[in-house]
This record gives C-alpha cells, structure tokens and sequence, in this order.
C-alpha cells in the first residue's frame, strides 16, 4: 500500500517495493486493493518480490514498516544503514503487517500508512 501512497504523491520519482520474507509473485491482498479503491488508487499491478542487495543498492532511500525489519536489513546487508527509515519515523510508529487480518485491520493501517506517507511529502 505504502508504494501506491507514495507512487501517488510523488509520480516523477522512481518508487517501488520489495519484501523481506515476501510471497514472491503474488498479487496484492484482495482486502489490501479493496481499500485502496476506496481511496481511487489502483495497486492490482503490484506483484511480490524479494529485497536483495542490488536492490538496496540501487536505491537511495529505503523505508521499512517497523524497528524489527530495519534491524533485519542492516544486519544482513550493513552497507544499508544510513538509508533506511521506518515509514512513521516522524511519528515514531511501527505499522503491523495486516496479512491474514480482517478488512477492519486493513483499513486501519492503511489509514495509517496514507498518514505517514503525508509525514514523507518534504522529505522526499
């Protein structure tokens, strides 16, 4: 969801999204695209993929969803740091994965997520 906010809000830079323990190839949750329909962003083209060490490299800014992945990246890939941030950094908030959670819980982190995404709009 994170990448179709900021996707939206940022259209001339290159944004995109991987996981680190993602469901490579798999399309976005149906109760993720519900409720960004809701909000008239279309994110049925996204498609899973793993986070690997080219790609930190070739990216400048890396936001992560909570300490415990931040953590998990500089640890396995220490050139990193300096380049990652949680998405409420400015906030000082985690956002827990919603996956296998109901639409409620979707609906609630992607109100978060959009809220934090706001927070990144002069930063980016």
């Amino acid at each position: 969801m994170a990448e179709y906010f900021l996707k939206a809000q940022h259209p001339t830079l290159n944004i995109s999204s991987a996981g680190i323990s993602a469901l490579v190839g798999h399309t976005a949750d149906d109760k993720a695209i519900h409720c960004m329909d809701q909000l008239n962003i279309d994110m049925r083209p996204h498609v899973a993929r793993q986070l690997s060490a080219e790609l930190i490299k070739q990216n400048d800014l890396i936001l992560v969803m909570s300490n415990n992945q931040q953590k998990h990246i500089e640890q396995t890939w220490p050139f990193a740091k300096g380049k990652i941030f949680r998405l409420g950094h400015w906030q000082g908030q985690n956002i827990p994965d919603p996956y296998q959670h109901d639409q409620a819980f979707f609906d609630q982190t992607c109100r978060n997520i959009q809220s934090y995404v706001q927070d990144w709009r002069t930063q980016l």
